[in-house]
């Protein structure tokens, strides 16, 4: 039976692994998360998922699964990833509001064996325009530096700012989960018969 280790400790990604019905048990290493300037929306998402993987493979027996994430928010050609601080959550959060941006998700499923599939999930957001004073309330009462784009779907911005989502919601909120469960059914995962 295959072992699903999941190579993040988001709350986020955590609770959609849960709701799938799938077990898993969580593994935490610090990973540089840079990447190579000359690659562009998705490719950094994949990259940043594989880069992450990396760092766990001598690490797995034969028969683990590896599941790594990364989501980054794409304004025209702007990367948000996640706020430093309080002032550049309220900066990035006024770049988003009355425009679309794109949400990009990587992930990286890595077996034991060797076995790397990697794959992203692209959707776009629909901000309506936002006062100042309804951002700063955002940032200073859900403090959303842990998130790319400053921002969360399932958060208080999500109820009164998103206002149209082309393609998965759950990609906005860090997995992709119809393609993730998709891939896991290919390696022996999913609902018993």
């Amino acid at each position: 039976m295959p072992r699903l280790l999941l190579a993040s400790n988001s709350p986020r990604r955590k609770q959609l692994l849960t709701d799938l019905g799938l077990a898993y048990e969580v593994r935490l290493k610090e990973v540089d998360e840079t990447y190579p300037p000359h690659l562009q929306r998705a490719e950094i998402a994949e990259y940043l998922a594989a880069h992450k993987a990396s760092a766990y493979a001598e690490d797995l027996q034969p028969n683990d699964v590896l599941l790594t994430a990364d989501t980054i928010v794409c304004l025209d050609e702007q990367v948000l990833n996640k706020p430093a601080d309080e002032q550049e959550a309220v900066q990035m959060l006024t770049l988003l509001q009355g425009r679309f941006h794109d949400v990009y998700t990587g992930v990286c499923l890595l077996t034991g064996e060797g076995q790397q599939i990697v794959f992203s999930d692209q959707t776009r957001v629909y901000f309506r325009e936002l006062t100042e004073v309804e951002i700063r309330h955002y940032v200073r009462n859900y403090r959303p530096l842990d998130k790319a784009g400053a921002y969360g779907a399932q958060d208080w911005i999500g109820l009164v700012a998103v206002t149209r989502l082309e393609g998965s919601y759950f990609n906005v909120m860090g997995l992709p989960v119809h393609r993730v469960y998709e891939e896991l059914e290919k390696l022996g995962f999913g609902v018993e018969q």
